[in-house]
């Protein structure tokens, strides 16, 4: 593009939106396996939410230094569906500025100034999320943030191991990551390796901090990733479907002693943090969750388990290893070994009329959770075409 700066390829020119569809400005219609990567978790153009941005009539701005209401009815709902004991919330405009407020609050509280996460994350693209990502981010940023370590996967007894030689020196603010790492293929660690985490961090003093910008909001089968491990993080970050697309927003959800720490003595100040428009279209969205959680995430297990078994009889002969699946409710990682052959079949999805995405070598689907289950036949009917 002439005047736009992009580090994406943009081959596709959005027209509009709807439901588990997108089309493009040439009228062509595609089913929709991305979702915003996320976003759209409760399909796009939801009456509900659509409908409260529309009859909003509330204030065109609010200065951080005021008080408007609205913030603390969202923050209220916010805490009465988070996991574990985090209560009190951090208003920011996305899931990058979510993780950098959560790193700022744990190295306040705990004094420390070093960072514990997983090798080849991704946490945003600020100068602090970049620092606790992929290692390769340092080769291209070299005054990345110094003091930032990583565990590599598997998440296991092994790898506990490791965590505790970081751990034991007190020396580690917080562990972060993703409790489900969708960024990593879908990532599963294991039940062990979670409780485990959270007694060593306990043990030593180190804030346990849980990205759920990607996996939050029922995209696993739960309301967050978390839950599927019952353990207590300290800080969770959220933002994506917090809105269901409509508009931008974030937010850190901490315990109420880490709040008390960073508001004795942090910076949080966010001009568009939880802008009226979009606290409207986050309230909406925690409502809807509300209300319909029991259905949602009923559907999300029914659809899970179609998806697994359509993708398990599958016969993926245009790839050159056997196919891995990872699936945690509408979190589908399908690893090729290859990050060519991962691409080419996004590529060849996409001419066909079906939107998928790749994280290395691996092919991730992330339908809407709300996904009717003809359109997701013919979706699964496109990609078996095109890998068989």
């Amino acid at each position: 593009m002439r005047y736009l700066a992009r580090d994406l390829d943009a081959e596709l020119v959005v027209a509009r939106t709807r439901g588990s569809h997108l089309f493009d400005t040439r009228g062509r219609k595609y089913i929709d396996f991305v979702m915003g990567w996320c976003v759209g978790n409760f399909g796009w153009r939801n009456a509900a939410l659509a409908r409260a941005v529309k009859q909003f009539h509330g204030p065109d701005y609010v200065y951080p230094g005021f008080a408007y209401k609205r913030w603390e009815e969202l923050a209220r709902l916010l805490a009465a569906i988070a996991p574990g004991r985090v209560t009190k919330s951090f208003r920011a405009t996305g899931g990058s500025e979510a993780v950098d407020v959560a790193l700022q609050a744990a190295m306040i509280h705990t004094g420390r100034g070093k960072f514990l996460s997983l090798e080849g994350s991704y946490h945003g693209n600020t100068i602090a999320g970049l620092s606790i990502g992929a290692s390769e981010n340092r080769d291209k940023l070299a005054n990345r943030l110094p003091n930032c370590d990583t565990i590599a996967p598997p998440l296991d007894a092994h790898a506990l191991d490791k965590v505790e030689t970081r751990l034991k020196r007190r020396d580690v603010a917080a562990f972060i990551m993703e409790p489900v790492s969708i960024n990593l293929g879908v990532l599963i660690p294991e039940v062990e390796f979670m409780t485990g985490l959270q007694r060593l961090c306990r043990r030593y003093g180190t804030l346990l901090v849980m990205d759920e910008v990607a996996s939050g909001f029922g995209r696993t089968g739960r309301l967050f990733a978390t839950e599927h491990f019952d353990i207590e993080p300290d800080m969770v970050c959220v933002g994506k479907a917090m809105t269901g697309g409509v508009s931008g927003m974030g937010a850190v959800i901490s315990t109420r002693d880490v709040a008390e720490s960073m508001e004795e003595d942090g910076t949080f100040y966010s001009t568009y943090g939880w802008h009226p428009r979009s606290t409207e279209a986050a309230i909406a969205t925690m409502r809807f969750v509300v209300r319909h959680k029991k259905a949602l995430l009923a559907h999300v297990a029914e659809m899970s388990e179609y998806f697994s078994d359509r993708l398990s009889r599958m016969r993926f002969t245009r790839v050159t290893h056997v196919a891995t699946i990872h699936v945690k409710g509408l979190a589908i990682g399908i690893d090729f070994e290859n990050e060519d052959e991962a691409d080419a079949v996004q590529a060849k999805c996409r001419r066909n009329g079906l939107l998928t995405s790749t994280e290395g070598s691996t092919l991730l689907l992330l339908p809407a959770l709300t996904i009717p289950r003809r359109v997701a036949k013919t979706g699964l009917d496109i990609l078996e075409k095109c890998v068989g």
